[in-house]
């Protein structure tokens, strides 16, 4: 869910337009232009869930203005509640004090039109993750500070009682995360409707963090000083172990995209759960491991039959062979991530794997 990221540019949008005029009154509210300044607009491309512009006003500077969308722009009826925009600012607020080179300023909020103002990030000095990814840019090092900046948001928030009342957008998660990737998932595969409805009532119950919810490489960029996290409209106070396994879901799934390079992405994928780990310090991590490796299949199976399937895979025999083993795994569970890594580098989309 969400856009792949605020500076990906579209279409030239000119503020005349009629259906555009919210747009400068918001900006006059927020204290960014006067009632009477000239603005150039431009519509950004990529998002589903989100109206997302670049802005250039009289001073110079370029903002990028977001406005969460009520019916998704997918295939699904998926609908999600515009509040979100609000909570995706907070988490920016929140996070921006722990790791403040990784996340956007927040430079305005207008709760009128449901939309706020951040910093933009340049194409020409800041790629998605996913892009790097998928040109075949696979730096554990880069894996490990994805991990890394992950571990130290969840570390600084842990267990705290105003970060759980300032997010506590329970029905809002299970409405755009839990729905249409579990929920929905059971449905397209009665056979594992039971464990499906396991995990999410395990991730409902483990309040410990605050969560991103939409943790992936197309709301990672890399820039001068290293990742920034962009796109936190699911934000929430909940089960750290959905944000880590979100992630190492996409490092699995750029591997049956690229199979070439699958044991790279395996290797960022250990690169990351470890540095990430290695900022668990408010349970067991053995236990929130566990937690996130019970997940990981359900998020695979999620991205080929859920609401939100990812975009890259298309072939049918592709398709199968994630199907096939995100089934063995949700029938015989693994507790250890580096296991789940190791065995999905060994697996062959070819071979004729049969559900458990």
């Amino acid at each position: 869910m969400g856009p792949m990221s605020p500076l990906e540019t579209g279409r030239s949008s000119p503020l005349a337009r009629p259906n555009e005029k919210w747009l400068h009154g918001a900006l006059v509210r927020m204290g960014l232009v006067s009632t009477h300044s000239q603005i150039v607009v431009t519509a950004l491309a990529g998002g589903v869930s989100s109206d997302i512009y670049r802005v250039d006003l009289p001073s110079g500077v370029t903002v990028c203005i977001k406005r969460a969308l009520a019916k998704l722009k997918v295939a699904a009826d998926w609908h999600a509640p515009v509040s979100r925009n609000r909570w995706e600012a907070e988490w920016m607020r929140v996070a921006g004090e722990i790791v403040p080179l990784a996340v956007p300023r927040v430079l305005g909020e207008d709760r009128n039109t449901g939309c706020f103002a951040m910093e933009y990030f340049p194409p020409d000095r800041f790629s998605t993750w996913k892009a790097l990814l998928a040109a075949g840019t696979i730096a554990p090092g880069e894996a490990a500070r994805v991990g890394d900046t992950l571990g130290r948001i969840h570390d600084s928030t842990a267990d705290r009682s105003d970060i759980a009342a300032r997010f506590a957008t329970d029905n809002i998660f299970f409405d755009i995360r839990l729905e249409p990737y579990l929920v929905a998932t059971a449905r397209a595969h009665p056979r594992y409707a039971a464990r499906l409805g396991e995990l999410v009532e395990t991730t409902r119950r483990n309040k410990r963090t605050l969560v991103h919810g939409d943790f992936s490489p197309k709301n990672i960029l890399f820039g001068p000083a290293g990742p920034v996290i962009v796109d936190a409209e699911c934000a929430w106070f909940g089960d750290p172990a959905f944000d880590l396994a979100f992630v190492l879901n996409h490092l699995l799934l750029k591997g049956a995209w690229y199979p070439q390079w699958k044991v790279r992405y395996v290797n960022a994928f250990d690169a990351l759960f470890g540095a990430y780990l290695s900022h668990a310090t408010w349970e067991p991590s053995d236990q929130l491991e566990a937690r996130a490796a019970a997940l990981l299949p359900a998020l695979l199976l999620a991205r080929i039959d859920g609401k939100s399937p990812v975009e890259y895979i298309t072939e049918p025999a592709i398709k199968d062979h994630v199907r096939a083993f995100a089934g063995k795994l949700l029938v015989l569970p693994l507790t250890r991530l580096a296991s789940i890594g190791a065995r999905w580098a060994k697996s062959d989309r070819w071979a004729n794997e049969e559900q458990a």
